[in-house]
């Protein structure tokens, strides 16, 4: 019964995904040009004549008005046809299938060591209440969400590559004289993995280190905060006390605390996730990793129109999708929303 539930609630969710992409397009569509700076310029070059410049705007249907153009490129992304990015004079959708793996890869190991080390220690903390440990991870808490993402990347790439030589440059996702490996989910570890391909599983987990580091180092806390605080209120919240007082373990109460505090957790999982998706731009910058962050940048300083609003949308579908995500494991959880 539960199982019915769960997918008349998930397809009421999807079935408000049109038109959210809907609103978010005309937004995007009209905001996009307001921006400062002429598109056409990547075509005809700073020195085209005006006759030229206009020439090439009739061609684009840049002088067309702008819900006439908004109507045409609704039509056009029906088919899966999001325009030609005219920096780089190739399909954007080309573009995006090229450069989403390097983020979402990014994102997946920075979240995944993220949870995997913040929660045990927020749980520790809020256990331990006092101690050495404790002390540094509040010290930890106040720093990090300091420090900026790219001060703390270059400072790594100086200590541990140019100092100590103990990791690889910021030359990308994988060693320039090694062979990348055979394209099936476009994250090279996992491809490499896959085809048995050691020299570039190899390779590409040691570039990886470093960005992932760096994006675990100032965004970890805020998970380990939550879980803390979480833990926090269910360890002193009526139903442990009382099992406190039943004579339940020790082990049983921790973990019934954390099974309660598991929704907050799983928010914080959800909006780390979403957050990194934008503010890994930087580190991909610094680490010249190629992905969407970068591609997103050098879109916004062209007035690169087409690929601009490619990115932005995606940034909609993939924040729908997290929290939907989210929402549903809620669902699961929690039998108050069952």
């Amino acid at each position: 019964m539960s199982s019915v539930r769960l997918l008349k609630y998930a397809s009421r969710r999807l079935a408000l995904l049109p038109v959210q992409l809907l609103l978010v397009s005309l937004i995007v569509f009209v905001l996009v040009r307001q921006m400062p700076g002429d598109p056409t310029f990547l075509y005809t070059g700073p020195f085209a004549t005006t006759e030229r410049v206009a020439e090439v705007r009739k061609q684009l249907g840049l002088d067309e008005p702008t819900y006439v153009q908004y109507v045409r490129y609704l039509e056009r992304i029906a088919y899966g046809d999001f325009g030609l990015s005219m920096r780089t004079s190739q399909p954007v959708v080309a573009d995006l299938r090229q450069r989403l793996p390097a983020t979402m890869e990014l994102i997946l190991y920075a979240v995944v060591f993220s949870v995997l080390i913040g929660v045990p220690l927020g749980v520790y903390t809020a256990i331990r209440s006092k101690g050495a440990l404790n002390r540094g991870v509040f010290v930890y808490g106040m720093t990090s969400g300091a420090l900026p993402d790219f001060w703390f990347a270059l400072v790594a790439i100086f200590i541990f590559f140019y100092k100590l030589h103990w990791l690889p440059g910021p030359i990308g996702r994988i060693d320039l004289l090694i062979s990348k490996p055979q394209n099936i989910s476009g994250l090279y570890t996992v491809d490499a993995l896959l085809t048995g391909n050691w020299p570039a599983l190899a390779s590409a987990s040691g570039q990886l280190v470093l960005p992932v580091a760096t994006l675990v180092f100032i965004y970890m806390s805020l998970v380990l905060k939550n879980t803390r605080s979480a833990m926090e209120d269910m360890l002193r919240s009526e139903f442990v006390t009382y099992a406190r007082a039943a004579g339940l373990p020790r082990l049983m109460q921790w973990r019934y605390a954390l099974r309660n505090a598991m929704p907050p957790i799983i928010t914080v999982t959800g909006i780390l996730t979403w957050f990194l998706l934008g503010g890994a731009v930087l580190v991909e910058t610094v680490f010249a990793w190629g992905g969407l962050g970068q591609y997103a940048v050098q879109s916004v300083v062209n007035s690169d129109y087409a690929a601009l609003q490619a990115v932005v949308l995606f940034s909609a579908v993939f924040t729908m999708v997290i929290f939907l995500l989210v929402d549903l494991a809620y669902f699961l959880i929690d039998p108050r929303i069952k």
